[in-house]
């Protein structure tokens, strides 16, 4: 018997409004993870060390865990400022100034002369990033149809896995030619702000809301609606589960680098082929990661939004302290990695997919930045919680594994979320 593919019956401009946002999510993890890849030798030149010596690792991971924090404070302020912005003055025009600010302030990092100069540029740098994920959310599900919209959602959420690899393609190439040039790079998205200014206008939905407001008291991207009382439940239901994947991610996934160094069998290894060792390692996470992201959303059409949630929970929570306790060899890790990324990075495919659905056009993108973004001040103490768990617990593997339980709110939170399956996007 002959199936109709899902995509039968959405337009090219629906395709074109999805690839736009699509790279702007490349070049937005791009962003993202330059600062990653050359923190070492960034911090080695930026210290106030005598120069031409080794700076200690101890200075480099307290200096770079300061700027990674700022960054995701920075991140959180942007996602909920420019979701007001993209629900006052629109999504479109939204997402060209976001791409353009993190394009900026990513290139012009590499003027750095102090650490603290690099903080401040990856400050700003985060304002666009998180203010670009507000927008590109709340474009591609106000324009793509309401059926095949989780599997739109879902391809879009792969963007972050393809700018990883994007991220690390660069480094490889510009490997020696210095840190500053791999900032420099970081200025191509304002290409991608180009051309979404000449190809992508406001959605229909928008411009019905905006018009509608004209004849009403009701202002677009008023922060005090999110806890109104028909939507305060969505608002602390979405805040907290985007606070459990952020937390989980952040102090715990994001140190599998030093779970791959500190592998028995790579002790032996020169720094070159540990390093290797390591890229392999998180081409492996993200692997799974892009497994996750396209999953997420034909499994959410099929069991609901909730069920694929805790899906991903448990998944996290077994993972986590399976992946950083059980290996004893680089194999082993390989093998562990892609299913620890499917669930621990695929979960955020969800946010994309049902964030946008629980709030009326006039303050999507607001209650959507909001709930991604204000657990990400929370958030950012996940890394130096995990150096005292590591102190305390002896060892990141233990560390990473009680990082884990966060998972468990999670699962107590999904009970009191609504459910959006099959609901029509609210006017």
């Amino acid at each position: 018997m002959q199936t109709t593919s899902w995509r039968q019956g959405v337009t090219r401009y629906q395709w074109l409004v999805l690839l736009v946002a699509w790279l702007g999510w490349v070049f937005d993890a791009m962003d993202s993870t330059i600062y990653t890849l050359v923190l070492q030798p960034a911090l080695q030149d930026l210290l106030p060390f005598t120069p031409g010596a080794a700076v200690p690792q101890a200075a480099i991971a307290w200096y770079g865990g300061i700027i990674l924090s700022i960054f995701l404070i920075g991140w959180a302020v942007g996602g909920v400022a420019f979701g007001i912005v993209a629900d006052r003055f629109g999504r479109t025009r939204t997402l060209v100034l976001t791409i353009l600010l993190y394009a900026l302030f990513t290139g012009l990092a590499a003027l750095s002369s102090t650490w603290w100069h690099l903080a401040v540029y990856r400050f700003l740098t985060a304002l666009g990033i998180g203010g670009e994920w507000a927008a590109g959310a709340a474009l591609v599900a106000e324009v793509w149809p309401e059926q095949k919209r989780a599997k739109a959602a879902g391809i879009l959420q792969s963007a972050w896995a393809a700018g990883f690899l994007v991220a690390a393609a660069a480094n490889f190439l510009l490997r020696h030619r210095g840190w500053r040039l791999m900032f420099v790079a970081g200025v191509l998205p304002a290409l991608v702000a180009l051309l979404v200014r000449l190809s992508v206008k406001e959605p229909a939905r928008w411009l019905k809301a905006r018009e509608q407001q004209r004849h009403t008291d009701a202002k677009p991207g008023a922060l005090r609606e999110l806890f109104a009382p028909g939507l305060l439940r969505s608002t602390l239901a979405g805040s907290g589960l985007a606070f459990v994947a952020v937390f989980g991610l952040w102090g715990a996934t994001n140190w599998t680098p030093t779970l791959v160094r500190s592998l028995p069998d790579l002790q032996s290894l020169d720094k070159a082929r540990v390093g290797a060792c390591v890229s392999y390692a998180t081409v492996m996470l993200n692997i799974g990661a892009l497994a996750g992201y396209l999953s997420f959303g034909p499994l959410a059409d099929r069991f609901g939004r909730r069920a694929v949630f805790a899906l991903m929970c448990v998944g996290s929570l077994v993972m986590l302290p399976v992946t950083f306790l059980t290996p004893r060899d680089f194999g082993h890790v390989l093998l562990l990695l892609p299913l620890l990324g499917f669930f621990n990075n695929g979960i955020f495919s969800g946010f994309a997919i049902y964030l946008p659905e629980l709030y009326p056009t006039r303050i999507r993108a607001t209650g959507a930045g909001f709930c991604f973004n204000i657990g990400r001040v929370l958030a950012s103490t996940g890394p130096f919680l995990t150096g005292f768990l590591v102190s305390a617990l002896g060892g990141f593997g233990r560390a990473a594994s009680a990082i884990s339980l966060i998972y468990l709110v999670g699962l107590l939170i999904l009970p009191f979320a609504p459910e959006t399956k099959g609901r029509a996007l609210p006017e």
